[in-house]
């Protein structure tokens, strides 16, 4: 365990020994991948708990500071508000400007964080990545580091495109984090791809899945004064930057207040302090300058966050990712999700804790299941193809109580997410089962294109229709969801110019009515084809003969059958009821109008402040080598 004990050197001064060049230097380019060097005049303390361990410090450099004495608060205050402007942003980025006021990014994102003792992390966070490309294909992020620098690269584009051979060659280290995101408005700057970097205090990268619904609060906090006292500097519109920062000034504020406790509580305290104070969805994966990897899950667990291992002759390698089909082609295994409000540090000796910052009432976003998440994931103890099964056979039951089941001879896809579904509805009807559109695999996902006119073109580019499995036939086309009718109403005029004398649609998932506000781009509600429509008027805009919809109890029977200890989902953009409470029309209208929410306050329950011994403020369990006896036993339950 890192020792927060400082041998008299005060925290302020030893917070700040972030890797970044001293000002007499800058910072090597290599291409375009950004290395921050920390080779500068350092101390180096040394703690007791931790022999094989050393805090390294990177004095900050004023005339009147020396080794005995710390700094002022006056110049702890120009260090600090100095230091925010020399983060690795500021060294590389391809710069794409823009005009007028941008809202805050929402995001559906792709996490993943290995952490090793020897090795490069590059490979397997790229392969990783590409694995997660459905979460997000505007733009990719990685991150390495081998204990003694961090190597940065992120861009617009592809996974594929991002990283190339040279890239790949510069970005050393035997850990890292990586990240894929979806385009949304006002965000096609490569300025706000993650990472997102702070270096101070302690130096941290931090990568975020999710959406904070309070972040106009928040960022007026970091902009006028955060609970150290000192005004951070935001570059971005992103809610990401604005959760880092948040974090970064826990860590210095618990530290001042508990300078006793161990660098790793104090940690544990700052994710509490955090959590506290943000509303809204967040899974977050972060690398912490010599402190190791830490990743937390907001207390209603809406993202998905899974904790994967792989033992080596080296140790024990650790991994986190959005979605656990991430692990299979790296060779590493499931072993849980990280749990609602938990969380898990992974110390650079590669020892695991674990931490209940928050207690934990899981309600994950039910749309996972349904469109965002990989068939091949298990996410919350759910198989996402076992779930879509599922909805397929309760969709077939809908199908029959309609007769729609007499009027149709086939049962067709609409590639892919929701074959598993037309496979379960074909063998339910007794109807044949066909592949009659047909996908260029080339074409990205339209529901994640950043505009109307983008989706309805690429629409036209990414499916065609079998003439030979159309023409004469009275067809039942299955989709996952209906959410904006833009596909959907391309698709049923594609199949018609094909010859089909009937089509019937079928979507596995409810009427989609209300906005997505915990990280999927789904602010308007104006945009919904269902959004104010009976179902038998959205029928005739898309012009098909015939649509039935899955119902709101069937969905949810589906999901809490695949595990029945979920009593909650989040069915916001079903129901309209938002699971984190703080969610009200007048928030939503500003959300239609503005793209981003109010600017108030979230009042939660206040932890009481209560100094309490080191070995009792973070009741920790440790994953050794006992965590193999239970691992069968709990990966069961899941």
């Amino acid at each position: 365990m890192v020792s927060g004990s400082l041998l008299n050197i005060s925290m302020q001064q030893r917070m700040s020994y972030v890797r970044q060049a001293p000002q007499a230097e800058k910072p090597s380019c290599m291409g375009r991948v950004m290395e921050t060097p920390g080779q500068s005049s350092r101390r180096t303390v040394r703690c007791a708990s931790l022999p094989h361990a050393a805090i390294t410090l990177k004095a900050p450099e004023f005339s009147s500071m020396n080794a005995s004495r710390s700094p002022s608060l006056f110049q702890m205050k120009k260090y600090a508000k100095r230091s925010q402007g020399i983060s690795s942003g500021d060294v590389k980025r391809r710069q794409v400007s823009g005009s007028g006021p941008r809202r805050s990014i929402t995001r559906m994102c792709g996490i993943f964080g290995i952490f090793k003792q020897s090795g490069m992390a590059s490979g397997e966070i790229y392969e990783a990545l590409l694995m997660l490309q459905h979460r997000g294909q505007d733009s990719a992020g990685m991150v390495t580091t081998d204990g003694a620098k961090f190597r940065e690269h992120k861009d617009n584009g592809l996974v594929k495109d991002v990283f190339d051979k040279e890239t790949m060659g510069v970005l050393k280290g035997h850990s890292g984090i990586g990240h894929v995101r979806y385009p949304t408005a006002g965000s096609t700057s490569a300025q706000e791809a993650q990472p997102f970097f702070v270096n101070s205090p302690l130096g941290i990268y931090m990568i975020h899945n999710g959406n904070l619904t309070n972040t106009e609060e928040l960022r007026q906090r970091c902009q006028t004064s955060c609970d150290v006292s000192f005004s951070r500097y935001l570059r971005t519109q992103s809610d990401s930057e604005v959760l880092l920062n948040i974090f970064a000034d826990q860590i210095q504020s618990q530290h001042d207040k508990f300078p006793e406790f161990p660098l790793n509580d104090v940690i544990f305290k700052a994710v509490t302090k955090t959590m506290e104070a943000t509303s809204g969805a967040y899974s977050c994966i972060t690398l912490i300058g010599q402190v190791g990897m830490l990743a937390f899950r907001d207390p209603r667990g809406i993202r998905p966050l899974v904790l994967g291992k792989k033992s080596t002759l080296n140790g024990r390698e650790w991994a986190f990712a959005s979605e656990d089909c991430a692990f299979g082609p790296i060779g590493f295994e499931r072993v849980r999700d990280v749990l609602p409000g938990e969380a898990i540090l992974i110390t650079e000796d590669g020892e695991m804790i674990s931490h209940q910052c928050m207690p934990g009432n899981l309600a994950p976003c039910i749309f996972e299941y349904i469109y965002l998440a990989r068939p091949d994931s298990v996410l919350n103890g759910i198989s996402v193809y076992e779930m879509q099964l599922s909805l397929g056979r309760k969709l077939a039951d809908r199908i029959k109580e309609l007769g729609i089941d007499k009027k149709i001879e086939m049962v067709v896809p609409v590639p892919d997410g929701s074959r598993p579904a037309a496979i379960e509805i074909s063998a339910e009807l007794n109807l044949p089962y066909r592949e009659g559109l047909v996908k260029n695999r080339y074409v990205g996902r339209t529901f994640i294109m950043p505009d109307q006119q983008t989706r309805e073109l690429s629409v036209l580019r990414k499916l065609n229709a079998m003439r030979t499995v159309f023409e004469g036939k009275r067809v039942l086309l299955v989709d996952d969801s209906i959410v904006r009718g833009t596909t959907m109403t391309q698709i049923v005029s594609m199949v018609r110019r094909a010859g089909a004398k009937k089509v019937y649609l079928a979507s596995a998932a409810p009427p989609v009515k209300y906005p997505n506000v915990y990280g999927v781009d789904m602010p308007s509600k104006k945009e919904f084809i269902a959004n104010n429509l009976t179902e038998q008027e959205v029928c005739d805009v898309l012009g098909a003969d015939g649509l039935v919809y899955q119902t709101m109890e069937s969905l949810l029977t589906a999901a809490q059958d695949m595990n029945p200890s979920i009593e909650t989902f989040d069915c916001s953009c079903f129901d309209g009821n938002y699971i984190t409470g703080d969610i009200d029309d007048e928030y939503l209208e500003a959300l239609e109008s503005t793209g981003r929410g109010l600017n108030r306050t979230i009042i939660k329950p206040k932890l009481p402040e209560v100094p309490v011994p080191a070995t009792q403020l973070a009741p920790q369990r440790t994953i050794d080598d006992s965590f193999d006896d239970g691992l069968e036993e709990e990966e069961g339950h899941l």
